[in-house]
Order: structure tokens, then C-alpha cells, then sequence
């Protein structure tokens, strides 16, 4: 029986990793489940699985915590030290799915104990891909992605030499707003970015394909995790979501990984690696999908690719930079206080004062910086903000 832990579990890829694990309960024995503020869903969930322990982000919840879990045997936690904590207990398998860069620490810790680590937390290669996978060698764990398109990427390498790839392409379904007007945009409000055409995800995860800052960062992932360079790495808007990336190789052929939309082929590819096992996803009927599209993203519409360029351009704590003014940015386009494309203006401005001299560019790349990096960015998003209103 396997040890897996689950952090980040009431959200869209907990939940679907809840789903995998609920279907074959004799194979999992489940240490821990992490959430935030939907403490009737983690206690839920923590019962159905047969969770050892519950830990909620937010130690004014912890109480409620408790009194959903009393009688049922499931420890009740709260707190950043908590979430260490579950992370530090034994598990073979774990679920990094804390969304932000919240999700680093505990991902780390998981590492650190030599556990499988199942990969979902954008933030965590963005900001720190380094310090991750050298905590990975360092202690023999193993460090596997789940976004859709860098398990597409792990599944096309099988059995290939790095050596004979010459371009990877990820693909990205557009978003929202991937065919408005462009001079629509400006006026695009929150709850017209948190509708995808393809996906069920939370608002901010949608919002982020929408300005495409999710991709940005997948861009930046990839770099990290297969180590190649950055002009080898193509982004193209692929509206049906059926094909989630495609390895090019030296002597031209396209390696394609195809797919129904659904998270839990890549979170059973991750759960089940070596091997391969049934997952109850739809089976692609080519002959009825009829026609896939690809196009171009355009810059003016996804400024953020752009500014991913610079990120890795840049290296070192760049990509935290990056990730802390455009979550801080995401926190003050839905609170209606900028525009939709106002998000890129002011994380290119957090990066140009970055560059400018904070003397944070060339520092080591350990957690202690990759923090302070984070609420750096973030007060500096706050000041821009300030300046734009003066």
C-alpha cells in the first residue's frame, strides 16, 4: 500500500487526484490532506479517503477544522507550520497542488524526505527551479509534472535523447479572450476572464489563461524542468485543447501528445509512473473531432509571453519576481481597481525596477531569498499601483 499525501486538495487538481486515489482505496493509504477556507470539503474528503490528517492554511479556521472532523478519527491542523509539518511525514507519493507560491515550502520539505513528487505548483520551478531540483538529487527523491503539458512533454521523451530534441512546442487554448477584439480588452472585466472554453478551474487559474500568464509560466517551466534552452521553446494557440505539447527532433519529426481535456491523465500518468493503468478519461474519437486549429499567439495580446522571455533572459531570482507582482497583480484586477491589461504594464515595471538594481539579481537562490523576493515583488506592485493613482 502506498503512502501518498495530497496538499492543495480541495482545489481542481486535489480534487481529481481525490477522485483516482477514492476509485482504488486498498492500493492508498492517505497521510495527509491540505486546503484553505472550504473546510467542509477537506473534512469530507478526509473522511472519505481515510486521511490521517487534515491540515487547513488558515489558523482562524482551525476550529471548524475540528468540529467537522470530531468523532471521525482525522488529526486537525492549521498553519504554514503545519503544512511543513504534513509535508515532513512519510509518504511515497505527493500531490504539490497548493496554487501561488505558498505551494514552494511544502514542496520542498516533501523532497528533502525523498518522496515522488507529483508536480502541479507552477510557482515552485518558476521561482525557484533550481533550488527544487537540486533538492531532488540531493536526496534521491524524484520530481514528476502534472500540468497537462509538461506530462505531454515527459510522455514524448520516453526512451529519446535530450541530445536529438531540437524544439518543444506547448500549446495553449487562448483563453477567455482569445477571440475578442482586441481593443474589447481593455474593458474586460473579472468575470468575463474567469469563464474558460475548455477547462473547469478556479478563477484565478482561469483569469491567468486568459492573459496567458499561466503559459508564461509553463514557458519558464519548461525550461527548468527539461533543460532547454529558452529559443527552443514555442508557444501556439491551440483552441480544441486536444494536443498538449508536441517534442520536435533533429531529424524534423513532431512527437504529439494527445488527449480529452481532462486532469487526471496527466495526475494518473504522475500516480501510476512507470507504469501505465486505467483512468476513466474520455477515449478520443479523431474521426468525430473532425479538425484540430493552431494559430500564432499574438503579442499584443499576450504580453506575457513576452515577459517570460526576459525572466529566463534574466535567470536567478527573476522568476520570482515575475510570479509575485502577477499574483499581486491578479489580487488588484479582481478587486476591480486595474484594467485587464493593466496586469502586464505593472508586472513589466515590477521586473524593470528588479533589473534596475535591487541587489537581489545575482543572490543565491535559497528559500529565505526566493521569499523575501516574493513580498519584494508584491510591495512593489503596491507602490506601482500607488504611483499610477498619483
Amino acid at each position: 500500500m502506498r503512502k501518498v499525501s495530497i496538499f492543495g486538495a480541495t482545489g481542481s487538481i486535489g480534487q481529481n487526484t481525490i477522485d483516482l486515489i477514492a476509485r482504488a482505496p486498498e492500493s492508498y493509504d492517505v497521510v495527509a490532506l491540505t486546503g484553505g477556507h472550504n473546510i467542509e470539503q477537506l473534512a469530507a474528503d478526509a473522511q472519505r479517503v481515510g486521511a490521517n490528517l487534515a491540515v487547513t492554511a488558515f489558523d482562524a479556521r482551525l476550529d471548524d477544522l475540528k468540529n467537522a472532523l470530531a468523532g471521525t478519527g482525522v488529526e486537525a491542523a492549521s498553519g504554514q507550520a503545519a503544512l511543513t509539518e504534513a509535508a515532513s511525514r512519510p509518504a511515497d507519493w505527493v500531490m504539490s497542488a497548493i496554487v501561488g507560491a505558498a505551494g514552494l515550502a511544502p514542496g520542498l520539505e516533501a523532497l528533502k524526505h525523498g518522496a515522488t513528487l507529483a508536480l502541479a505548483n507552477k510557482e515552485s520551478l518558476v521561482c525557484a527551479g533550481s533550488l527544487m531540483l537540486e533538492t531532488a538529487r540531493t536526496h534521491d527523491a524524484c520530481l514528476l509534472p502534472v500540468d497537462s503539458e509538461h506530462s505531454a512533454i515527459f510522455q514524448a521523451l520516453v526512451g529519446e535523447d535530450m541530445g536529438a530534441v531540437e524544439r518543444i512546442i506547448i500549446t495553449a487554448s487562448g483563453g477567455a479572450f482569445r477571440d475578442w477584439p482586441l481593443v474589447d480588452l481593455e474593458n474586460a472585466t473579472p468575470d468575463q476572464a474567469s469563464s474558460h472554453p475548455n477547462w473547469d478551474m478556479g478563477q484565478r487559474i482561469t483569469i491567468d489563461s486568459a492573459s496567458m500568464f499561466n503559459k508564461a509560466m509553463e514557458v519558464i517551466e519548461t525550461r527548468e524542468f527539461f533543460g532547454v534552452s529558452p529559443d527552443q521553446i514555442e508557444v501556439i494557440v491551440h483552441p480544441e485543447s486536444m494536443v498538449h505539447a508536441l517534442v520536435g527532433f533533429r531529424d524534423g519529426a513532431l512527437m504529439a501528445h494527445l488527449g480529452a481535456p481532462d486532469m487526471r491523465h496527466a495526475i494518473g500518468y504522475a500516480l501510476h509512473w512507470p507504469d501505465r493503468l486505467d483512468l476513466p478519461v474520455e477515449r478520443l474519437d479523431l474521426a468525430k473531432l473532425g479538425q484540430l486549429n493552431f494559430r500564432a499567439p499574438e503579442d499584443a495580446r499576450y504580453p506575457a509571453l513576452r515577459l517570460a522571455r526576459w525572466v529566463m533572459e534574466r535567470g536567478g531570482l527573476s522568476g520570482a519576481v515575475f510570479n509575485g507582482a502577477k499574483e499581486r497583480a491578479l489580487d488588484h484586477f479582481i478587486a476591480g481597481r486595474i484594467g485587464f491589461l493593466d496586469m502586464a504594464i505593472l508586472v513589466e515595471q515590477v521586473l524593470d525596477r528588479f533589473e534596475a538594481g535591487s541587489g537581489l539579481i545575482d543572490a543565491a537562490m535559497t528559500l529565505d531569498n526566493v521569499t523575501e523576493t516574493d513580498h519584494l515583488a508584491r510591495q512593489w506592485t503596491d507602490d506601482a499601483m500607488v504611483n499610477r493613482a498619483g
